[in-house]
């Protein structure tokens, strides 16, 4: 998922995340810095990676394709895993409410979780994931390096700087 339209040649960090998960909600100021730090050079991809352990994740990650395709994909995944604790309790209900918070089709949330319009695209990213060997969440891939996130954040927004500005270095 990605709602900026970036540089063709702008290097690509997948974040493999699930909107259910503490630790995505930790990593979230690491992201928040990033995107401050490159804006357009730097193309920041949400790619979906629910977790079985969290039963909301799946509904969650079709919602914030939902988010994407109305133009507000990272401004509803911030506002859904900053209250990650509400989605525990509130599943599905919850994510249409976030989405009328935010000024969304709230109505056409609700109509794409029950239609399931977006479960191709999540159903694809989760396979692509366990292919190139996502266990957990937050994960991070750029530059062909995988950075497992859920174990430790630390040192890990370092680690993704190190290697964008390596390949911001070499296009110029």
């Amino acid at each position: 998922m990605n709602d900026s339209p970036a540089h063709t040649d702008a290097p690509v960090l997948d974040v493999w995340c699930e909107l259910q998960c503490p630790d995505c909600r930790s990593a979230l100021d690491d992201l928040r810095a990033l995107r401050a730090r490159y804006g357009d050079r730097l193309e920041l991809r949400l790619r979906h990676f629910p977790l079985e352990k969290h039963k909301h994740a799946f509904a969650a990650a079709q919602a914030a394709e939902e988010a994407l395709e109305q133009g507000k994909g990272w401004e509803y995944v911030e506002a859904v895993l900053g209250r990650v604790e509400e989605l525990d309790r509130g599943g599905e209900p919850f994510l249409v409410e976030v989405a009328r918070e935010l000024g969304l089709d709230a109505e056409e949330f609700d109509t794409a979780l029950v239609d399931g319009r977006h479960i191709l695209i999540v159903d694809a990213d989760q396979a692509e994931g366990k292919a190139i060997g996502v266990t957990g969440t937050p994960t991070y891939v750029i530059g062909g390096e995988r950075l497992d996130g859920g174990k430790s954040q630390e040192g890990l927004r370092e680690r993704v700087e190190e290697i964008a500005d390596r390949l911001l270095a070499q296009q110029e």
